[in-house]
């Protein structure tokens, strides 16, 4: 059975928060790939805003954790930590979890959905 819940304000919370989320996604472009000065500050907005997308939607639906887009939501947010401590690697990873990100994101939901961990 799934469940999913849900509290007021939630959609336009999570219409601000993508919003964001994309921010820091131009911010650590630039950063990386432009002079470099906004990498940090992207990457850090990038983390934050994803961990509160993936709270709101975890909360949502609790089962989140164990599908394969929950599972990829955390291997992203240990990629972007991983740009922080390894900047001489972050232009490769910046475009790994670009492209895996629009892959996943837009795949049919029967695949985004699958159950991946017990």
């Amino acid at each position: 059975m799934v469940v999913e819940r849900d509290f007021p304000g939630r959609r336009w919370l999570s219409v601000v928060l993508r919003s964001l989320h994309l921010a820091g996604v131009v911010l650590a472009g630039v950063g990386i790939f432009g002079n470099g000065t906004h990498m940090a500050t992207g990457v850090v907005l990038m983390l934050l805003t994803g961990l509160a997308l993936y709270g709101i939607d975890l909360w949502r639906h609790p089962d989140l954790w164990r599908e394969l887009a929950g599972v990829f939501l955390l291997l992203k947010l240990i990629v972007l930590c991983a740009m922080l401590l390894v900047p001489d690697v972050a232009g490769l990873l910046f475009w790994l979890v670009l492209i895996a990100s629009s892959v996943v994101s837009h795949a049919p939901r029967v695949f985004r959905h699958k159950r991946m961990l017990v």
